[in-house]
């Protein structure tokens, strides 16, 4: 069934509408939230809910209980391929929990909370920008880590982020649900303006496995991998130290050792190498830079470190 969760007049009696596709079947009142499509330009998710909804459709026999699927959160973003918000120049995850009684978007935000509010589980889909391409993780702030990392590892990720919770983080959709009792994961996948057909798969695997796990379905229940988790400060950022091409010798997802040369930052002017790209520590590449034109300062890799004591700080993180 498909729902209007909020609506906001727009000019030339258009409306702006925020829809669901809420799928129920048997008497459990179990209900998971799948959302995506806050950030325009992150596709990856459009697609796992794609397949994620058909799947439950063609066998909702097997359901036991609801699952709402969010796949447009922004859908002005995703019809312009913008990030933020068009025309308000604005990150809408960071308008979260808005307020009944603010702006438009404000607005909108709030309606979304009220609306996902309750489910026993939210996953809130991402990918990266069009500049690095990550492998299928979950991030976990610190204070959340004790309730989350157990439904984390059912999600057939690769690896679970635990970090220190920043300021900046307070106004998104997971913050503002997990502070007010609704369990958020935070998934990061793939490339920005792309679909990696094997991501989406991969983590439609651990919904249907995290369903099982929760009492919601009754049919076959795929295997799923043990992620690596990374504990805060276990992680090590590799930056440019020039301007140019970069080329990467290291793969996306290769296990590197400290001071191995993963990559080169390229002059097409002279010819030249202008810097030789080494790992700052031993350990899994699990962010690549995917866009080749680099400044100095540019992020080009993290590196889930296998000796957190030894380890590079520096760095530019993805912002959810």
């Amino acid at each position: 069934m498909i729902e209007t969760v909020t609506e906001s007049m727009l000019a030339v009696n258009e409306k702006l509408k925020i829809q669901k596709s809420s799928i129920s079947n048997g008497n459990s009142k179990k209900r998971i939230c799948v959302v995506t499509g806050i950030h325009g330009d992150e596709l990856e998710g459009q697609y796992l809910v794609y397949l994620l909804g058909k799947y439950l459709k063609e066998n909702i026999s097997l359901l036991d209980g609801t699952v709402d699927i969010y796949p447009a959160l922004n859908p002005m973003g995703i019809d312009s391929i913008t990030r933020g918000i068009p025309l308000f120049d604005i990150d809408m995850n960071r308008l979260f929990p808005g307020s009944k009684d603010g702006t438009m978007m404000e607005t909108l935000c709030a309606g979304v909370i009220d609306d996902i509010m309750g489910a026993d589980i939210c996953i809130d889909v991402h990918s990266s920008n069009i500049f690095l391409k990550e492998l299928p993780q979950i991030r976990i702030s610190v204070p959340t880590a004790e309730t989350l990392v157990p439904y984390a590892k059912m999600l057939n990720v690769d690896f679970i982020w635990v970090h220190e919770s920043a300021t900046v983080l307070e106004s998104t959709l997971a913050h503002s649900l997990n502070s007010r009792g609704t369990k958020t994961l935070v998934v990061e996948m793939g490339v920005g303006m792309r679909i990696t057909e094997e991501y989406c798969y991969q983590l439609f695997d651990g919904i249907i496995n995290l369903m099982a796990n929760l009492g919601m379905w009754k049919g076959e229940i795929p295997s799923v991998r043990e992620p690596l988790i990374s504990l805060n400060g276990a992680v090590g950022f590799v930056n440019s130290k020039a301007a140019g091409i970069f080329v990467p010798i290291a793969g996306f997802g290769d296990h590197v050792k400290k001071g191995e040369h993963i990559g080169d930052v390229l002059n097409p002017l002279t010819s030249e190498v202008e810097a030789e790209i080494t790992a700052v520590c031993d350990g899994m590449i699990f962010t690549l830079r995917e866009y080749p034109i680099v400044y100095g300062g540019s992020l080009l890799a993290r590196i889930l470190n296998d000796k957190p004591d030894d380890i590079n700080m520096e760095g530019d993180d993805q912002q959810w």
